[in-house]
């Protein structure tokens, strides 16, 4: 069983080449204006331009309108969207007005949480599991919040997917090993501040999982 791995938020080209050197396998681009790791058009662009053709372009945002879905695909040249607080339907609409890979996320805290993950079953390509943050908080992720994995334990899968939720160098390989996740999904866990990704920290991470 091989694990890849995504490393979201990226912002800079140093980390951004630093993820891929490593060999993450997703790169991504956030596009939530309230998130420490927003983009720019130009920013983006700037990014998009830097990834090799083997590497997928993941956009994040939460339950976006047209103009944004529009505005991150053309800007950061996406594959794949990852949406965040996004209902089914709207998820629905958007891949079928995108033709792009959709990821849903499913905020987890408890086991009925997981319930979510069955109403994306014919929409989304890929589930995201992602720790559910604190109420009031002011992003649906990327907090450096985990879950239990055992969660996960005997859950029929309805689709592929992903871990996520307060992944770091140091705790990566033992959430594999209780999930048997396939992918794995990290952004506050490689960084210095909120916002700031740490290149050390990327490298690290990626060796972790190159090892797995």
């Amino acid at each position: 069983m091989m694990t890849t791995a995504k490393i979201c938020g990226l912002s800079t080209p140093e980390t951004l080449d630093a993820a891929i050197a490593g060999g993450a396998s997703h790169v991504g681009f956030v596009f939530f204006a309230p998130s420490p790791r927003n983009l720019s058009r130009d920013r983006a662009a700037q990014l998009a331009a830097r990834v090799p053709g083997h590497v997928a372009r993941v956009g994040v945002m939460v339950n976006p309108d047209d103009a944004l879905v529009e505005q991150a695909i053309a800007a950061g040249q996406l594959e794949v969207l990852q949406l965040h607080d996004t209902p089914p339907a709207r998820a629905a609409a958007i891949k079928a007005r995108s033709g792009l890979a959709i990821w849903a996320a499913v905020a987890v805290r408890t086991r009925a949480d997981l319930a979510l993950a069955e109403t994306f079953g014919g929409v989304a390509d890929r589930i995201l599991y992602d720790a559910k943050t604190p109420p009031g908080a002011a992003l649906p992720g990327g907090m450096g919040v985990r879950f239990d994995w055992h969660l996960l334990d005997g859950f029929r899968h309805p689709l592929p997917w992903a871990l996520s939720g307060g992944l770091d160098p140091l705790n990566v390989a033992e959430a594999v090993a209780v999930t048997r996740a396939t992918l794995v999904d990290v952004s506050s866990g490689v960084e210095s501040a909120p916002g700031i990704k740490d290149a050390t920290k990327i490298r690290a991470f990626l060796e972790v999982v190159r090892d797995l």
